[in-house]
């Protein structure tokens, strides 16, 4: 533990140029750091902890929580920043992890962590017991880990790309998220062993190990002995297991009425849960915010701050302090395929429906289609793979899908160019009335794409589920907001996987789609006049 300092020129500088970047009011304002405070747990773990304590009197005391260190960008995103702007700021590194003692027990140990964390507040004589919290993806989970039962003096949550079910993202779709968590485990264990060298050591065996046909082999290649919570999770393949329990907070969305403000982005892996944070709270009458902009799960971190950073300020002084509401509305969202942000009174909105029915030639057709099939076959031994969409790589996000659907395993479906431009704004439902023949379970991607007028192929949003049987199967797709212009075409685009997103159908799977009684509906709104805001 080192005795509180005062910010030096450097610290001050840097802080100066992020509140111009980042569009944060002028602040400013001196503080001190008091960096690795050992707060006690309940079983003797010692949780380091830094304290950012402004020069005046606090306005309320913010509380961060992370498995990844109290350095960049966490210190000046949020330590420095809010403490310039009149905030105590307590940075946490989880148990296991940044120095703190005890075993790292990936989200199933945050739930009583935080409430230790908040129990030694109490205890500290400059804590005024107006509480906050903040922090995005697994710092957001540990809020909803918290929020199961908020302690009383939380006044203001901003969850930012933060699940509050890792079951369901793990193993919800009936397959083994597989890269996005072998590559978040590998990265955990390297940090324990020695920084940024072993980070990269392990992104290169990770690489190396997904050449392997199992989620087992891979795991064995990618990790050895490292990260045994991995394990666990290919051997509990069903999410109703109760050993997924702690990883399930949902709870917390009957049981807070802690204002609470959910960022997140169209292409990120966890958008469909902050959609589903928000209907839940709005629906208890809960104070509730929601923006969702056009970033991909990492831009969440960096990028998206500068717009999320000063909505999360003014949301800290609105609930902490007396400042009026800033926002027009409670949601607030860009429209991908323009740069227009637009406001909402809730979500979903109202919309329509548009059916566009699938044609054996391959066309979306908004009359029945007459009766076809089309089959194709996924090799496990040459996969399907993922071209950009909503996972947590460098990779994700907004992808041309040419090269993958000139390929025999991926099935497209695309409509004549629009004559004015449509509005999807809401969740896609997919019915496919499909035939499987498989000794295994069988992967189904399915995935909505924004054809340009140079045949470009955009992915817009997707889903993906497991089928075992010929049979009916209808889909919902992950929820959007996206213009698609006048001359642009419609595509679903449909096959066995998406690997190594999702971990690759065990054996051979041929599929027939019969395009009798299947249809893409679409829930849509008449586009409105293009004004960019921002």
């Amino acid at each position: 533990m080192t005795k509180p300092r005062r910010a030096g020129v450097f610290s001050r500088a840097a802080g100066a140029v992020h509140r111009q970047v980042f569009r944060l009011p002028p602040g400013g304002a001196p503080y001190t750091v008091e960096r690795g405070i050992p707060v006690p747990a309940t079983d003797g773990a010692r949780l380091l902890t830094d304290v950012y304590t402004p020069g005046g009197a606090a306005r309320g005391t913010i509380l961060i929580r992370t498995p990844y260190g109290r350095g960049l960008p966490e210190s000046l995103f949020h330590g420095r920043a809010f403490a310039e702007q009149g905030y105590q700021v307590v940075v946490q590194s989880v148990r296991g992890t940044g120095g703190s003692t005890g075993e790292f027990r990936p989200m199933t140990q945050e739930a009583p962590d935080a409430q230790d964390a908040v129990a030694w507040l109490r205890t500290q004589p400059w804590f005024t017991g107006r509480l906050a919290t903040i922090g995005g993806s697994y710092l957001g989970w540990t809020q909803w880990a918290l929020l199961q039962a908020p302690p009383p003096e939380l006044q203001a949550s901003v969850v930012v790309a933060g699940p509050h079910d890792f079951a369901r993202a793990l193993r919800g779709n009936g397959s083994l998220a597989l890269a996005d968590f072998l590559r978040w485990s590998a990265t955990m264990q390297a940090q324990r062993e020695g920084g940024l060298r072993a980070i990269l050591a392990a992104r290169r065996r990770v690489a190396a190990a997904l050449g392997e046909r199992t989620p087992e082999s891979v795991a064995a290649a990618a990790l050895g002995t490292g990260a045994p919570w991995f394990g666990d999770w290919i051997t509990h393949t069903d999410p109703d297991d109760p050993f997924w329990t702690d990883y399930d907070a949902t709870p917390a969305l009957a049981e807070t009425r802690t204002p609470t403000l959910l960022v997140g982005g169209w292409h990120d892996v966890f958008v469909d849960q902050t959609l589903e944070q928000y209907e839940a709270l709005a629906a208890r009458d809960v104070d509730v915010a929601m923006t969702i902009g056009p970033w991909t799960h990492l831009d969440t971190a960096v990028k998206a701050a500068r717009v999320t950073d000063p909505e999360a300020l003014a949301w800290f002084d609105q609930h902490l302090g007396t400042a009026a509401p800033a926002r027009d509305a409670p949601v607030r969202i860009r429209l991908t395929g323009t740069d227009t942000w637009r406001t909402l009174p809730s979500w979903p909105p109202k919309t329509g429906e548009q059916v566009l029915h699938l044609d054996a030639t391959g066309m979306l057709t908004e009359e029945p289609a007459a009766a076809g099939t089309i089959p194709f076959t996924y090799d496990p031994a040459d996969p399907t793979p993922t071209v950009g969409g909503r996972h947590m790589s460098a990779e994700s996000g907004r992808r041309d899908n040419r090269k993958l659907e000139l390929r025999d395993d991926v099935v497209t479906f695309t409509s004549a160019p629009l004559d004015a431009a449509l509005e999807v704004i809401g969740a896609a439902h997919v019915e496919l009335r499909l035939e499987v023949e498989s000794t295994e379970r069988a992967g189904i991607f399915v995935r909505l794409c924004d054809v340009d007028e140079r045949g470009r192929s955009w992915n817009v949003t997707e889903a993906f589920t497991s089928a075992t049987t010929a049979g009916h199967l209808t889909l919902r797709l992950g929820s959007c907001a996206h213009r698609f212009a006048a001359g642009h075409r419609i595509r679903l685009q449909i096959s066995g996987g998406a690997y190594p997103r999702f971990a690759r159908n065990a054996a051979q799977c041929r599929y027939t789609i019969s395009c009798t009684d299947s249809r893409l509906a679409l829930p849509v709104e008449p586009a409105t006049p293009h004004h960019p805001d921002e």
